[in-house]
């Protein structure tokens, strides 16, 4: 599956009688909450001496998939040039890859 097959597939599952507006908000809202709790395995891993959790993570890293394609839908844009203008961003700001000092010297 392409990401913008997943993107119209996930969609289905959206609520359609929500405004774009609320859609939006959810799709922020939602993507927030799936981090946090993303944050939270990570956290008790971490600080609380818990075996890590990989398939929790998993399962809430399709969650915040999912409200990511919920608000590149409501902005009318594909997924796929998400990531491809993500790529040209990081190419102009890391020439040949992750460097401490271009981190630290880049302009954005």
């Amino acid at each position: 599956m392409t990401i913008n097959e997943y993107q119209e597939k996930a969609m289905t599952f959206l609520n359609n009688k929500l405004s774009k507006k609320d859609v939006l908000i959810n799709g922020v809202m939602g993507l927030c909450g799936e981090s946090g709790e993303v944050i939270d395995i990570v956290k008790k891993h971490h600080a609380q001496g818990h075996e890590l959790d990989k398939e929790k993570i998993i399962e809430e890293l399709g969650d915040v998939c999912w409200y990511i394609a919920e608000i590149a839908t409501v902005l009318d844009v594909k997924l796929e040039d998400i990531l491809v203008g993500n790529i040209e961003k990081l190419s102009k700001r890391y020439k040949k890859g992750f460097t401490v000092e271009e981190s630290i010297n880049r302009k954005k």
